[in-house]
């Protein structure tokens, strides 16, 4: 029995702990609250990404507490650990959003060092940001011992002049100022009012997208993506899943079990349904490097061709995070796209049952609900992130096309080797209509570390040209970009793609129905100009950012490191 037990529930720890050649060990463990029961017990890991850098991760640490007391109580022994976070919202548009992609590759190394490193024999990881959560994912799948993810949570919307407002609303706020739309006294209203407490920004950004996606890959409990970050429904969900993670130790039930292609491909389809944000095209790609199973964007393709958009929810929707979550979450809807044939039922999960089986007793949707369509009815009869290839990005793009900004786009390029000059253009009036704004040298090896554009994105909307503009990329864009926008672009200009060619006055054609990004020019004139190209210098000589440059994979295969 004692064998059996630690061959399966103490897998690791009994590695560190058992005889008397480990003492030292015991005598260190001793030191921060074990008791000699404690060495019997299966060690936990509770992977907090807690940080007061910002709200999305500000409260994590008391689900921290909660799920170490549930674990203590369910026969584990809890072991608390913490890694870091970077705020996208507030690195925006400066030199520190270089950091951001980047973070996702140094959470995932640092949950794989504490819980390899200490001998752990399962655990939970809390993410409440876009790139601490898909690098959850990514330790998880990494390391492949029993775990579980638990979602931070939305944030509650703020109210300004009777609307609900969210951090995207003073993005474009900063443009409508720049234009004379609003006063300086209207931004600082706006400002202060946008972000009410705890929990990741509220629309269908890259944040509620990823929770979203995690549940329909199995990952997570039921609705634990579809809770708001201050509610006791968030508190139950931590303390079931510590629950749940105890039952998968016990069965020895890990994540490369439950993450399969057929998963991936739920989760892709949750994506598309919800209309949720380009940053999933990334993390989920690097999410299946790491399971070792092959996902290409060839997979979005075709899972985009045959999934309706659904979600009427921001950045291009009405509606709110936490108003989807009002009237049930997201499980209704994936138990309609199940039942309907458009994501696959039998799939297992963290709880040892089937995602079908979960969702056996979720209700449907209220009847007067408008925020979810049924499919009958789509927002889109096909996906909103469409894989564009052409004479730019011979290895692939992503456009997100929500249906409102039309499927065709040409215009005269406005050329910018840098997100901060590309700003500083549309802020001083500077872009005019029919402009097709290439913002290169952005890129994962470029940037290093392919920023998000959502200033200038929410500049070009704040200015009101949001149906007469498109802004191409090798960057990448925030969940909370909307309008016609690509990013993505791969290969990168800094490695000597082709959009290191695009000239000022180059006319570009973006066209969704047959999938294409060109630049119309001569083969002749491409071929010529294509020789005089060569690798761009690193900005950088040293540090995370130089290391990340030396290692990263393109986009398109999910600008990963290893």
């Amino acid at each position: 029995m004692v064998n059996w037990y630690n061959k399966i529930v103490r897998k690791y720890s009994s590695k560190l702990v058992d005889g008397k050649d480990r003492a030292p060990s015991r005598s260190m463990l001793r030191a921060v609250g074990f008791k000699d029961k404690d060495f019997l017990k299966p060690q936990v890991g509770i992977a907090s990404t807690w940080s007061m850098v910002t709200p999305c991760n500000m409260h994590i640490n008391d689900l921290a507490k909660v799920a170490t007391k549930s674990i203590d109580s369910n026969g584990g022994k809890a072991v608390n650990f913490n890694t870091i976070t970077i705020s996208d919202g507030i690195s925006m548009g400066s030199e520190g959003m270089r950091y951001s992609l980047v973070s996702r590759e140094i959470i995932a190394d640092s949950i794989e060092a504490v819980v390899a490193g200490e001998g752990l024999d399962g655990f939970i990881s809390f993410g409440g940001c876009d790139k601490n959560m898909p690098a959850c994912v990514m330790a998880m799948l990494r390391l492949n011992r029993p775990s579980v993810f638990v979602y931070g949570g939305t944030i509650l919307p703020g109210v300004h002049k009777n609307k609900n407002i969210d951090i995207v609303s003073v993005f474009e706020a900063v443009g409508k100022n720049a234009n004379g739309i609003i006063n300086d006294n209207e931004l600082y209203a706006i400002e202060k009012k946008a972000i009410p407490g705890p929990g990741s920004c509220g629309g269908m950004y890259t944040a509620n997208t990823m929770a979203c996606a995690i549940e329909a890959m199995g990952l997570s409990l039921t609705n634990s993506s579809a809770q708001t970050a201050v509610s006791k429904s968030k508190l139950t969900d931590t303390k079931e899943a510590s629950k749940a993670l105890m039952r998968c130790i016990t069965k020895d039930l890990k994540p490369r079990d439950i993450v399969t292609k057929k998963s991936l491909e739920n989760a892709i389809t949750i994506v598309m349904a919800l209309g949720g944000s380009t940053n999933a095209v990334l993390h989920l790609l690097a999410i299946a490097n790491e399971a070792k199973i092959k996902l290409s964007l060839k997979d979005f393709e075709r899972i985009g061709r045959k999934t309706p958009v659904l979600a009427d929810l921001k950045p291009s929707g009405q509606y709110s995070m936490a108003e989807l979550v009002k009237i049930g979450g997201v499980a209704p809807l994936m138990k309609t796209l199940i039942s309907e044939g458009y994501m696959h039922g039998d799939c297992m999960t963290v709880t040892g049952k089937t995602i079908k089986n979960n969702l056996k007793c979720v209700k449907p949707y209220p009847i007067d609900q408008k925020i979810i369509r049924a499919t009958s009815n789509p927002i889109k009869k096909d996906g909103h992130l469409i894989v564009l290839r052409g004479n730019i990005a011979p290895q692939g793009a992503i456009a997100k096309i929500s249906g409102k900004e039309g499927t065709y786009f040409r215009g005269t390029a406005r050329v910018f080797d840098s997100e901060e000059k590309c700003l500083k253009a549309i802020l001083a009036g500077k872009i005019s209509k029919g402009s097709v704004i290439v913002v290169k040298n952005e890129g994962p090896v470029g940037g290093p570390g392919m920023r998000e554009m959502l200033s200038p994105t929410s500049a070009i909307m704040g200015q009101g040209l949001g149906n007469d503009v498109a802004l191409i990329t090798d960057g990448r864009f925030s969940g909370g970009s909307h309008g016609f926008v690509v990013g993505h672009i791969a290969p990168e200009a800094a490695i000597g793609g082709p959009l290191q060619i695009v000239k000022n006055d180059d006319q570009i054609e973006i066209c969704a129905k047959k999938r294409e990004i060109n630049i119309l020019i001569s083969k002749k004139e491409i071929i010529s100009r294509m020789k005089k190209t060569s690798n761009v210098n690193s900005k950088t000589n040293n540090g995370a950012l130089t290391k990340y440059a030396k290692l990263v994979s393109q986009a398109d295969t999910g600008a990963t490191t290893n």
